[in-house]
């Protein structure tokens, strides 16, 4: 609480009028540390106003004011000093920004006056020899943007998913960019939905290699049921790969239908397309929950039916030696009068009748399958 209302005073409009405002920015920051601005540029009519050196906010802004166009920052895993004299220069709402800073926030889509916040999870597929029940499947990060008339601000999370080559992408396409801020935010929900979809098709593979393990004749040595480990593994991956997709549905609807003051109209018949790549990559994630339940349950089923075919050769075993066991218990009672006792030929016979006997009950057992 302590910080919104430090922001709230940061935001105040005499604030925003001065320099000291930035001064925020700069005196917080340790100067031996690398700061959180991976870039920040001016764009005006599609074109990078500035190449070298990189600007900062404040220079930006006050580039922004002087000629028009708008002002793209782009920052990784700033802390709270760092962003709040951006916060201050371009007033953005403490919500948002405490949101940006701390991160594992839901995909959604929130207005605050002039500027849009948007949430997106990024997924990335993470490479593996073989998948074990401890294989991490899929890795998440996220992406903040905050997008207003002059200025977009992008805020990431998490080791991959740079922006660095999608912004070298859109300063080659000066006709998309020079639509304004609303083109980079389209950029960047493109940019995320395609990443579902490679993601979408590697997952696809482990799982159609899954369900082949399942169904195939089990290695040597190899008991029937011991892939549940690797289902359960790769559908709690699925999962977080469902939180990731599910929920920007409706943020991508709003922003493909509803018209939007800070959303081009031009920009808007893109998110339509963006918004039919995310439903078709939903209803992948969901067939793929579906699927993993169905092959997990195949697997219970198959281990349940090694452990019957197990526990029947073990019953028809006791069955073949209860005979011999019942003989010999007879004729080991030690009573002096007992028939066949001075017989010749009785031991041999007996013994003779103890093998046909369990020769027969093993052929029985046999034809019914239980051997």
């Amino acid at each position: 609480m302590s910080m919104i209302r430090d922001l709230r005073a940061a935001v105040r409009p005499s604030l925003r009028k001065s320099n000291t405002a930035y001064s925020t920015y700069d005196s917080t920051r340790d100067p031996s540390a690398s700061s959180a601005v991976v870039d920040c540029a001016v764009y005006r009519g599609g074109r990078r106003v500035k190449d070298e050196p990189c600007l900062t906010p404040h220079e930006a802004m006050l580039e922004v004011r002087r000629g028009g166009g708008f002002a793209w920052i782009g920052l990784h895993e700033p802390t709270e000093a760092e962003f709040a004299g951006i916060a201050a220069e371009f007033g953005l709402h403490p919500l948002a920004v405490e949101d940006a800073v701390h991160a594992h926030q839901r995909p959604k889509l929130e207005r605050y006056d002039d500027t849009l916040f948007a949430v997106f999870k990024t997924i990335h597929y993470v490479e593996h020899a073989e998948l074990t029940a401890t294989s991490e499947v899929v890795e998440t990060g996220e992406v903040m943007c905050f997008t207003g008339r002059d200025f977009v601000i992008t805020v990431r999370h998490g080791g991959k998913g740079s922006l660095r080559a999608l912004r070298h992408r859109l300063e080659e396409d000066s006709e998309l960019l020079a639509k304004g801020p609303s083109s980079v935010l389209h950029a960047i929900a493109d940019h995320v939905v395609d990443g579902y979809i490679a993601v979408a098709a590697a997952v696809q593979d482990d799982i159609d290699e899954v369900e082949i393990d399942v169904f195939s004749a089990p290695a040597k040595g190899s008991p029937r049921g011991s892939d549940a480990g690797r289902i359960y593994q790769l559908k709690r991956e699925v999962l977080e790969f469902k939180r990731a997709v599910a929920p920007l549905l409706r943020p991508m609807q709003l922003l493909s239908e509803r018209p939007m003051r800070l959303v081009e109209p031009d920009v808007q018949k893109y998110f339509r397309d963006v918004a039919d790549h995310l439903a078709r990559v939903h209803e992948e994630v969901v067939g793929f929950d579906e699927l993993l339940n169905s092959i997990l349950q195949a697997n219970l089923a198959q281990a349940t039916v090694a452990q019957n075919e197990d526990m029947r050769k073990i019953t028809s075993w006791a069955a073949i030696i209860a005979v011999p066991t019942a003989v010999c218990g007879v004729y080991g009672m030690n009573f002096e009068h007992m028939p066949e006792l001075g017989w010749k030929y009785g031991y041999p016979m007996v013994l003779g009748g103890i093998a046909v006997v369990c020769l027969t009950i093993h052929r029985m057992l046999k034809r019914n399958g239980w051997l």
